[in-house]
């Protein structure tokens, strides 16, 4: 069975990783990747690593790597149709495996697409209900939240009537059935009659990647209960794998997210002037929301209500975050409850100033464990180093674990050797492990004369791009996939770039998929898991990218032309070796 590029990864999203390869080989978590004895190969030192934001594995000992199906493949030795449907078993996913289930799968696509009409009707007949008459209780609330015509209208803002089927007879009448709707999540349909799920409530459409409405939050106008409510998940609404807002913050300008709790929040932040600001969906916050902010930023900014059960969701987001590869910061807010509070009374420059200041987040949760401890208590400030301690084990790299260990003696009066000794006596009666840093380096690249160094060269750039996706911004002008001759390595390249060019961040996982054979799959794989083995400061690596990208177009001059088929495209070799004279490219 042939199944499609979009299900084939839809499977592949819905099964992490960490929790497929921990089936089989017993991981153990260093920083942000586990680390295991490979399966594929006799070793005492676990060389086996799985990076869960990359959503791969690879294995520094004998090269082993590829995303989830390759693992199965090579340890079940599966077929590819085979690990899909083992994958989709797994997560409760249906697939088409015959043509009557073909047309059932089609028939599920139909009926997604018209949920999906239903949301945009819904969306339309709500902002016109705001924009009447019966609306004004509703408009009367956005202006005395202070939201301007423009951020109404950017966000789709609405309002449900106070009459509690009027949305029911309106869809009715655009020709929708009553299972249909029952589906769509925006009526219910009992024996004693139909009712609207929203009513008398302004409305915030929510809306996916895609720019698609998926559902609705609406908050009540008066005193009813509850303040705030959603639609119930659906075929195209899952809360988990979804952010308010995230439509609009992953077109921003800026580096990172601002991850609010409220939908008020998030939309007082856009009209500041913080397009990047998104909210989770009247859940807590999860691995799937996570992971689809990792595939536009590194970064994410917690701005959690300053009370007791902010600071909880904050302290609960930061690991799930970290799991995902972000770094994370705590933006403070006092003395004001949330971000929407804080803009209406300061201003976004004082905002601006909160995020310069934004403490780092493992520094936050030290913060927050201080606060459990009477700190004039010796007994419970004893607890409290120790508990310190324990947490400072996480970090596996002894750079990293001294630079925290200074960071918090310095904020918190504690003597650092004190702390060091207490750090150190942990980890022997944790059996020492967590201080042993695992040093793994890739096999060097065999040169073969100049056809081995520009290999090298397109190779190395290729790991640059896929470390570093600001690389692509900064050689835009300079470098394309034609640029990679090498034709495995042109490929890949063809592919991150379009990856990058479609959701500005690339997807290792999904690209190798996309590779059949074995060999193809390892050596993406590789490039994936590349690291220079040799530290550079700022100044070395700028040096470095530029001449590797002069060895890069050099070569594709020679290459295209001994492969000109006219005077045209000579002329164009001629005016990239002109350039090449005045090539400067600047990482900072």
């Amino acid at each position: 069975m042939r199944y499609s590029e979009s299900l084939i990864e839809e499977v592949r999203e819905r099964n992490d990783i960490v929790d497929v390869i921990s089936g089989y080989v017993q991981l153990k978590k260093k920083g942000s990747t586990y680390f295991g004895l490979c399966p594929f190969h006799n070793e005492k030192s676990p060389s086996f690593s799985v990076t869960p934001g990359k959503q791969m594995y690879y294995c520094f000992g004998c090269g082993a790597g590829g995303n989830v199906y390759t693992f199965l493949m090579e340890y079940e030795n599966f077929t590819f149709p085979e690990a899909v449907e083992h994958l989709a078993e797994r997560c409760g996913m249906p697939l088409p495996k015959k043509e009557e289930d073909s047309k059932e799968a089609r028939k599920e696509a139909d009926q997604k697409t018209s949920l999906l009409e239903i949301q945009k009707e819904a969306a339309r007949y709500f902002y016109y209900q705001l924009k009447s008459e019966r609306g004004a209780l509703g408009l009367s609330y956005l202006k005395k939240r202070k939201l301007s015509d423009a951020i109404i209208t950017r966000f789709g803002l609405g309002y449900s009537n106070k009459t509690s089927n009027d949305l029911y007879f309106y869809l009715k009448k655009k020709g929708y059935q009553d299972e249909l709707l029952k589906e769509s999540g925006l009526v219910t349909i009992e024996e004693r009659g139909t009712y609207d799920k929203f009513w008398n409530r302004v409305m915030f459409p929510i809306m996916d990647v895609r720019n698609r409405v998926i559902g609705f939050g609406g908050r009540v106008m008066g005193d009813g209960e509850p303040k705030y409510l959603n639609s119930p998940e659906t075929k195209i609404f899952d809360k988990s794998r979804n952010l308010y807002g995230m439509n609009e913050a992953k077109n921003s300008r800026r580096p990172n997210f601002i991850i609010c709790e409220g939908y008020m929040d998030v939309i007082s932040l856009h009209q500041a002037g913080f397009t990047n600001a998104v909210a989770s969906l009247g859940t807590a916050f999860t691995s799937g929301q996570a992971s689809l902010m990792k595939r536009y930023a590194q970064e994410v900014l917690l701005t959690y209500d300053s009370d007791k059960a902010g600071v909880k969701a904050a302290l609960r987001a930061i690991p799930i975050l970290k799991e995902a590869g972000l770094s994370a910061r705590v933006i403070s807010l006092s003395p004001y409850k949330d971000p929407d509070e804080f803009i209406k009374n300061m201003g976004s420059e004082a905002f601006e100033e909160r995020i310069i200041q934004a403490k780092n987040s493992f520094l936050y949760e030290i913060e927050m464990l201080k606060r459990e401890y009477q700190m004039e208590d010796p007994e419970q400030k004893t607890r409290f180093y120790q508990e310190t301690a324990k947490k400072l084990l996480g970090f596996p790299e002894e750079l990293e674990r001294t630079t925290y260990m200074e960071a918090i003696c310095k904020e918190h009066q504690i003597d650092y050797e004190g702390l060091r000794n207490m750090v150190k006596r942990f980890a022997y009666q944790m059996g020492g492990q967590p201080l042993v840093t695992i040093k793994t380096n890739p096999k060097p690249i065999q040169k073969q004369g100049k056809e081995g160094g520009i290999k090298e060269s397109q190779r190395l750039l290729l790991t640059w791009l896929i470390e570093d996706t600001s690389l692509f911004e900064k050689l835009k002008n300079w470098i394309s996939p034609r640029d990679f001759t090498d034709e495995f390595y042109h490929i890949v390249a063809e592919m991150l770039y379009q990856q990058y060019q479609e959701e500005n961040t690339v997807n290792p996982a999904r690209i190798i998929s996309k590779f059949t054979k074995e060999e193809e799959q390892r050596e993406v794989a590789e490039l994936f898991h590349t690291t220079l083995q040799t530290p550079m400061d700022e100044k070395q690596r700028e040096t470095a990218v530029n001449e590797t990208v002069y060895k890069i177009k050099q070569n594709w001059c020679e290459y295209a032309g001994s492969h000109a088929s006219d005077f045209a495209e000579l002329e164009e070799i001629k005016k990239v070796k002109r350039s090449l004279q005045d090539l400067h490219i600047s990482l900072t």
